[in-house]
């Protein structure tokens, strides 16, 4: 039973650490090779793609979605989607996905003279399900050494653990102030009953 307990454990935060990894904002140094368009008909892998662009209609499977090519500064390459996120999840509230493609044509560079940026995005790129991140913003920088430090993820991960410390806290107490009592008592009780139980079988011989 303790091995099924545990399971459980390391499953439940297992999945909340896959949730937010892919949630959370993430950067990339990388250098844009290309940008271009591309209709997508979302499949079985719909859930890694965003919502039907803002002022579309919802009914449309299909849509043309922007991609941006890079290389990253250890040189293997990634390829990026660049969608709306709306007012839909994860609340990123982007809208300017025209702009952001603009900006990333105009910063297309090749190895001979490399215009570094910095790409925040969040997701993942799985290349046999055919997912990728979505670019949230993306930013010139001088090199490849850039220093970016993730200040909105080291917040919110810190309210987090210590919202679930404090939960833990009060359900600790809780338990213990009342539910482990009412074991207790039922334990007593239950004893109680079975020396009556074994009394009357004595009787009896």
């Amino acid at each position: 039973m303790r091995y099924v307990k545990w399971s459980i454990i390391v499953l439940f935060w297992a999945l909340v650490a896959a949730f937010l990894h892919y949630t959370l904002p993430q950067h990339d140094i990388a250098r844009i090779s290309d940008t271009y368009e591309k209709r997508i008909d979302p499949g079985e892998n719909s859930l890694f793609w965003a919502n039907a662009a803002t002022g579309e209609s919802l009914n449309v499977t299909g849509r043309d979605v922007f991609f941006i090519q890079t290389r990253l500064n250890d040189d293997d390459v990634m390829v990026y989607r660049n969608e709306d996120t709306g007012w839909g999840w994860p609340p990123y509230f982007k809208f300017d996905t025209a702009n952001l493609q603009a900006e990333a044509a105009d910063l297309r560079s090749t190895s001979a003279a490399p215009q570094w940026v910095v790409i925040r995005h969040y997701g993942w790129r799985n290349e046999f399900l055919s997912i990728y991140p979505n670019v949230v913003s993306l930013r010139p920088v001088d090199g490849p050494d850039v220093r970016i430090i993730p200040w909105l993820n080291i917040i919110l991960l810190t309210v987090l653990a210590a919202v679930v410390w404090a939960i833990y806290v009060r359900w600790r107490r809780f338990r213990q102030a009342r539910i482990d009592p009412m074991f207790d008592d039922m334990g007593d009780n239950l004893d109680q009953a079975g020396g009556r139980v074994r009394g009357w079988f004595r009787r009896k011989r």
